[in-house]
């Protein structure tokens, strides 16, 4: 049985675009018509856009929600150029104010579970897009101190340099901003940043940035002996595959294996049939089911939901980490059941 998903992207117009510097934009978005809970999302999380293409297989990119949804503001993405970056040079030469743009729905699991923690976040270049998110929604709806270790190659290439002094002056008491600078400090190394961390040792730990600055930060918070469960890391890989393009989705009935599987998503639930050797994600969509995905590769984290009951195994993960498995996620584009009855949720 096959059936042939066609994704209807959602639309956000461009209201401002912001100049943080000079190679790196803040879009200002607004949902187009009546989108309900859609654009509702979590402290971390990301938006997948289209790229306008004439490449095989069309492009699409995933940029982080610097906004936070605890306030009372627009959805922002920042895009920072990179040399040779097919999206983030289309998007910093060509997009501007009224700009319509074809998204999907906010996704990613570097997020928060609590947002009354004590943190200690660690951003490098744009990587600070998700961090930042989630350091206005702790100080605005959260209680806890927060931390933020924040490198860049000068000063000029600071993102949200002004944000970051107004935040600071408002929570005196909850928020400290160290800056690390390559020009005036060197490369970031484990010494180092281990030195910056060990006062925080007791927090919650999120991480993003360049892939070696990630590595270095990780390192250094294994030796501190900061418990993994404790350290998050957000990792983006590049789409082999356009997630906006009309998918075949295939279940194959195995007599006699079968699964009773039951769904919640957007507040409604659903009860259906999972036949052995399939995946989740296939599933919901040949059942009608408007389940988020973007790659379908194990790589994004788009399709990203709980288990709640009942057992699966996932034929390929690049994105979740040990905490994130502890705690029942799993990818839908990658799950085939293992127990007669399993409990997802995409609602937590």
């Amino acid at each position: 049985m096959s059936t042939l998903s066609v994704v209807t992207p959602q639309q956000v117009r461009v209201v401002e675009v912001i100049r943080e510097t000079s190679d790196a934009h803040t879009l200002v978005l607004e949902p187009e018509g009546e989108v309900g809970d859609t654009f509702s999302y979590k402290p971390g999380q990301f938006l997948t856009l289209r790229i306008p293409s004439d490449r095989p297989g069309g492009a699409a990119r995933c940029y982080s929600l610097c906004s936070s949804p605890q306030q009372d503001e627009k959805l922002k993405v920042t895009v920072k150029r990179t040399r040779d970056g097919y999206g983030s040079n289309w998007i910093c030469d060509n997009v501007v104010e009224g700009n319509v743009l074809d998204v999907l729905r906010p996704a990613g699991t570097f997020t928060p579970t609590s947002l009354d923690k004590d943190f200690l976040l660690f951003a490098g270049g744009s990587g600070v897009t998700p961090v930042m998110s989630i350091l206005k929604s702790a100080l605005a709806a959260g209680n806890g101190l927060v931390t933020l270790v924040y490198a860049n190659q000068d000063e000029s290439s600071i993102i949200f340099r002004d944000e970051l002094i107004a935040l600071s002056k408002q929570h005196p008491g909850r928020l400290t901003v160290i800056h690390w600078l390559g020009t005036v400090q060197g490369l970031p190394d484990q010494p180092s940043i281990g030195a910056l961390a060990a006062p925080y040792t007791d927090r919650e730990v999120f991480i993003c940035g360049p892939g070696p600055f990630m590595d270095c930060v990780a390192q250094a918070l294994e030796t501190l002996g900061l418990p993994p469960e404790r350290v998050h890391i957000e990792r983006f890989t590049s789409l082999g595959t356009d997630p906006f393009a009309p998918v075949a989705a295939v279940v194959h009935d195995v007599e006699g294996e079968s699964t009773e599987v039951e769904v919640q998503l957007d507040r409604q639930t659903r009860s259906l049939s999972w036949p052995g050797g399939n995946r989740l994600l296939d599933v919901l969509i040949n059942a009608g089911i408007d389940a988020p995905y973007s790659c379908r590769e194990g790589a994004c984290s788009a399709c990203t939901c709980r288990v709640l009951e009942g057992e699966i195994r996932m034929e390929r993960n690049e994105v979740l980490d040990a905490a994130d498995l502890d705690e029942g996620y799993i990818l839908a584009c990658q799950a085939v059941a293992v127990s007669e009855k399993v409990r997802i949720t995409y609602d937590e």
